[in-house]
C-alpha cells in the first residue's frame, strides 16, 4: 500500500510522455523495390514494384523533366526571370527561402529542385510554365502517361504529402531512364555536390551515396513521414548502367545500404554488353486550359539573354491560343550537305566498327533545339575521339561520331591535327561540361573518347 502513490506517479508520468512524444513518432511506410539495366529497360529485380505509395520528392524528377522540354520547346528560357508566389514562398521546408514577389531566374530554381530538393522552388517551376500548380500537375500526368508510368498520379510538384498523389519504384525508375536518355546535357545537376541557387548556395541531399558508391551520378531523393526515405540512384561501371528504386527505407543510412545491394545485385546480373535501347521521348502534353504562357524572343539559354514573357490567366479558348512551337534554331551544322554524308558513311562502314552493317540513309531533319547548362566558363575544351593513319579517316570518323552525337556536339568544330604518331580527329569549342557530356555518351556507344583542353 505504502508503494501506490509512487506507482500512480510513475503511470501519470508514462502517460504523459507518451502522449508528448506521439506527433514525433514514426511509423514504417511500406517496402517497395526495383532494378532495370538502364541501356534496355529490362527488370533485374522487382519487390512491391507496382505498389502506389507516396513518392515524395522523387516528384521533382517529373518537374524537372518537364522543365528541361519546355526550354527545349521554347516556352521559357535559363534565364527567364520567374516571380514568385506567395503559394511557393510558402511551402515547407526543404525549401530555398523565396520571398514572395521575388524574381529568380529559372537556372537557380532548376539547381535548388534538384539539388537541395527545394519544395518553393518546384512550386515556382510548375507555377512559371503552366500558370498554376494545379495546371502544372495536370501536365505532369498527361507526361507520365505518355512515358507508360501506369501507376502514377501527380498532384503537386514537390511531392509533399496530398491524398491521390502516389506513384511506383518501377514507373520511378521508367522516369529515371527518360531523365538520363532524354536529357543528358541536365543530367549532370543530379551529381553535382554543390550549386549556385542565386540566393544561397545549396548542398546535395544524397552527397553520402554518391560519395560511397562507385559510378553513382544521380538521381533524386525523397523523404516525408507517410513515404519514409525514398531514393532513385544510377550508377555505371564500364559499359553497364543501373537504375534503382527504393520507397519506404527506414532512415538515410538503411535506404542507403539497402540500395548498396541492390545496385550490386543489378550489376551481377545485367549482361557486361548490351545494346542502348534509349526510351522514346514523350510527346510534349499541350499547356492546361486554365494558364497561358506565351513566350517571344526567347533564345536558347546559352545566349545569356532572357525572354520576354506574357502570362495570360483564366480559360482560354484553344481557338485564340497560339501553338506551342519551337524557337527557330539554325540547322545542326555539319559543313557538308546530306548527299555527301551518305557518301562519306557508306565508305566508312569498312574501317569503323561501331558503324552499321549497310549505308545509312540520312534523311534531312528539322531543325534541333540543342539547350545547354554551361557553367565554367567559355569554350575550351574539345574531346578526342580517335587517332587515324591519314587524314581521310580521321575526317570520316568526325562525320560518323557526329552524326551518333548530333545534340551533344551540335556547334562543336571538327578539327584533324597532324602530328607524328598520325592523325588525330578532335572536336573542340566546348564547355567543360560540354566535353565531359559527350565523352561519357560516345563511350557509352563503345567509342574511345577523352577530353582534350583547358578552361583558358
Amino acid at each position: 500500500m505504502q508503494n501506490r502513490p509512487h506507482t500512480r506517479a510513475m503511470r501519470a508520468v508514462s502517460v504523459i510522455l507518451f502522449f508528448a512524444l506521439m506527433p514525433v513518432m514514426t511509423f514504417a511506410a511500406p517496402y517497395a523495390a526495383f532494378v532495370m539495366d538502364a541501356r534496355t529497360g529490362e527488370t533485374l529485380y522487382s519487390q512491391n514494384a507496382d505498389t502506389r505509395l507516396h513518392p515524395a520528392s522523387l516528384t521533382k524528377m517529373m518537374t524537372l523533366y518537364i522543365a528541361f522540354q519546355a526550354i527545349q520547346r521554347g516556352e521559357i528560357t535559363l534565364d527567364t526571370d520567374v516571380t514568385v508566389s506567395s503559394n511557393a514562398s510558402s511551402e515547407p521546408p526543404s525549401k530555398l527561402g523565396l520571398k514572395t514577389g521575388q524574381k529568380i531566374k529559372l537556372r537557380y530554381l532548376l539547381r535548388a529542385a534538384a539539388v537541395k530538393s527545394a519544395n518553393d522552388a518546384a512550386t515556382a517551376i510548375g507555377e512559371a510554365i503552366s500558370g498554376s500548380e494545379d495546371a502544372f500537375a495536370t501536365r505532369m500526368n498527361r507526361t507520365a502517361a505518355a512515358m507508360g508510368m501506369t501507376n502514377t498520379t501527380f498532384k503537386n510538384a514537390n511531392g509533399l504529402t496530398q491524398t491521390g498523389h502516389m506513384s511506383t519504384a518501377r514507373d520511378m525508375s521508367v522516369l529515371g531512364r527518360h531523365v538520363i536518355y532524354d536529357f543528358p546535357q541536365y543530367y549532370n545537376l543530379f551529381s553535382r555536390r554543390t550549386a549556385d541557387a542565386g540566393i544561397a548556395q545549396v548542398r546535395h541531399t544524397n552527397s553520402r551515396f554518391l560519395d560511397s558508391y562507385p559510378g553513382a551520378d544521380g538521381i533524386k531523393t525523397g523523404f516525408t513521414n507517410a513515404a519514409g526515405f525514398n531514393l532513385v540512384a544510377s550508377a555505371q561501371h564500364g559499359q553497364e548502367r543501373i537504375i534503382a528504386t527504393v520507397f519506404g527505407g527506414t532512415s538515410t543510412a538503411q535506404r542507403n545500404g539497402k540500395m548498396k545491394e541492390l545496385m550490386d545485385m543489378g550489376f551481377n546480373r545485367a549482361p557486361s554488353t548490351a545494346p542502348i535501347q534509349r526510351p522514346e521521348p514523350p510527346a510534349a502534353a499541350p499547356a492546361a486550359d486554365t494558364s497561358v504562357l506565351v513566350a517571344s524572343n526567347v533564345g536558347p539559354a546559352t545566349n545569356g539573354g532572357a525572354g520576354k514573357t506574357v502570362r495570360v490567366s483564366g480559360r482560354v479558348s484553344r481557338s485564340l491560343r497560339p501553338a506551342a512551337r519551337p524557337t527557330q534554331a539554325a540547322p545542326v551544322n555539319l559543313a557538308v550537305d546530306i548527299d555527301m554524308i551518305n557518301s562519306v558513311l557508306a565508305e566508312a562502314v569498312q574501317v569503323a566498327a561501331v558503324a552499321p552493317a549497310a549505308p545509312t540513309v540520312i534523311q534531312p531533319q528539322a531543325p534541333e533545339i540543342v539547350t545547354r547548362i554551361s557553367t565554367s566558363g567559355g569554350r575550351h575544351w574539345g574531346v578526342n575521339v580517335g587517332r587515324y593513319n591519314s587524314r581521310y579517316e580521321a575526317e570520316k570518323a568526325l562525320l560518323r561520331v557526329a552524326l551518333n552525337e548530333m545534340s551533344t556536339l551540335d556547334g562543336a568544330v571538327r578539327r584533324v591535327t597532324q602530328n607524328a604518331r598520325g592523325f588525330d580527329a578532335n572536336f573542340m569549342g566546348l564547355t567543360r561540361e560540354g566535353a565531359d557530356l559527350a565523352c561519357r555518351r560516345l563511350q557509352a556507344r563503345n567509342q574511345s573518347c577523352f577530353m582534350i583542353g583547358s578552361e583558358g
